[in-house]
């Protein structure tokens, strides 16, 4: 099943269950895939964005939730803290299991030697090919500094 598909159903779950937390975070990733959608037509891309793209967008929402969980715990509201913290929740349930801390080594490791990968000059190739393979199942904050500590080293 698409991810576009699995949205939907997760919002028809939602509404029946009138779940108004889950009800809102759906929407706002229905509204977002909507969005990059029509701006890949207006590319040419009729299909809209790829699944990987996807999984991408997914990450980005859960990053910008946790931001503002955090502006929101230093500033005492714990209530809409809490929110950010549910709707992280559900979004996640929308991402592959996330790789160990080990498995993103060895998949580093890996792509090094597999791209002929030397110094930090072609991390931006490296993460690049990351963010393609394995959208969605590795953070990419942390890929950046294993792959950043592999190079230097």
């Amino acid at each position: 099943m698409d991810k576009r598909t699995e949205f939907n159903n997760a919002l028809k779950d939602a509404l029946r269950e009138k779940d108004k937390v889950a009800m809102g975070a759906i929407r706002l990733m229905v509204a977002a895939l909507k969005d990059r959608d029509i701006e890949a037509r207006g590319k040419g891309n009729a299909d809209g964005i790829s699944e990987s793209d996807i999984l991408s967008m997914l990450q980005s929402m859960i990053k910008q939730r946790q931001e503002s969980m955090k502006t929101y715990r230093d500033a005492g509201r714990d209530d809409l803290a809490d929110r950010e913290e549910q709707e992280i929740k559900i979004i996640e349930r929308f991402l592959p299991q996330q790789m160990s801390e080990d498995d993103m080594r060895a998949v580093v490791d890996g792509l090094i030697s597999e791209l002929g990968v030397a110094d930090i000059k072609d991390m931006g190739r490296l993460m690049a090919e990351l963010k393609k393979r394995y959208a969605g199942q590795l953070d990419m904050g942390r890929a950046s500094g294993v792959v950043k500590e592999k190079l230097a080293g």
